[in-house]
């Protein structure tokens, strides 16, 4: 298919998502239906000017990663992307590989959860879509390259990843958070052993980082708990916080969910948190 189909099949289905799904609310004076292309580029994290040329088929040959980013942002459903791909001269994503799939089901809760911090990660720890509140906790994380993107570039990496992450302090350990990223990971190199960037991830840190090497020959099976962790916020301070993952059954997805008791020094600081990232309580009222 060409260019041509590409950008018509995303401006088609732009134009049928509703920006309540996606998370936005709508104002009075945006007359046309579904998304705006400022907010697929936000979503996507895409330059608007890149999406213009895509949906005019002015820009041939987006990458799979363009791609994958545009299919979530879009809350497509796996036929829809795969029809993307093949319009993109690409191949759809093959069975037996990490899905980077997020259903449009689970991107419509997490779009409609967006006070607290909200992050979706892939079974090998690629973070997939994140809210303006997980910004706001952790900071931006389209800083870092895409290929960098997961919590094993931030726990193990020297790059922009590496620098990414906020100092964060679990309360049951200063190790525990990572032994259980690398056993999970572990968990996930056992049910895709044919995974070319999953192997090639383990491969590289076994290789540069003496601590996922001890950890990837000694942690036990995972078991992902709750947990209380505290952020150093650059601008609040410390910030703790009930830190829960939640499995998708169906999706190899964990939605990483950061929350706190109503009344407590977590809770004023995460209103103190929708403050910097523009967000207001009362905003998400007529969700609920």
């Amino acid at each position: 298919m060409s260019a041509v189909a590409f950008g018509a099949l995303v401006r088609r289905w732009r134009d049928r998502l509703d920006p309540a799904d996606a998370g936005f609310t709508r104002t009075a004076k945006s007359r046309a239906p579904g998304l705006r292309r400022e907010e697929l580029a936000g979503l996507a994290g895409l330059s608007v000017e890149y999406v213009l040329r895509l949906e005019q088929g002015r820009a041939t040959n987006p990458s799979a990663q363009a791609v994958a980013a545009i299919t979530r942002a879009l809350q497509l459903r796996r036929p829809e992307r795969d029809q993307l791909f093949r319009a993109a001269g690409l191949l759809p994503p093959q069975d037996g590989m990490v899905d980077d799939h997020v259903p449009p089901g689970v991107a419509r809760l997490a779009a409609r959860l967006g006070d607290v911090p909200i992050g979706i990660f892939a079974a090998d720890w690629s973070l997939l879509w994140w809210n303006a509140m997980w910004t706001a906790l952790h900071g931006d994380p389209a800083v870092i390259p895409e290929r960098e993107r997961s919590i094993v570039h931030m726990l193990f990496g020297t790059g922009a990843a590496a620098a990414y992450l906020r100092p964060l302090r679990s309360v049951t350990g200063p190790d525990t958070f990572a032994a259980t990223i690398v056993a999970d990971l572990r968990e996930t190199a056992d049910r895709y052993p044919a995974d070319p960037r999953l192997a090639a991830l383990v491969a590289g840190f076994r290789r540069t980082s003496p601590e996922f090497a001890r950890l990837w020959t000694t942690v036990d099976a995972a078991v992902l708990t709750s947990d209380e962790k505290t952020i150093t916020h650059p601008e609040i301070g410390p910030v703790t916080l009930d830190c829960d993952v939640l499995t998708v059954p169906g999706a190899d997805l964990r939605i990483v969910t950061y929350t706190a008791a109503t009344g407590s020094p977590g809770a004023a600081n995460l209103d103190l948190l929708r403050v910097l990232a523009g967000i207001r309580p009362a905003q998400h009222s007529h969700h609920s």
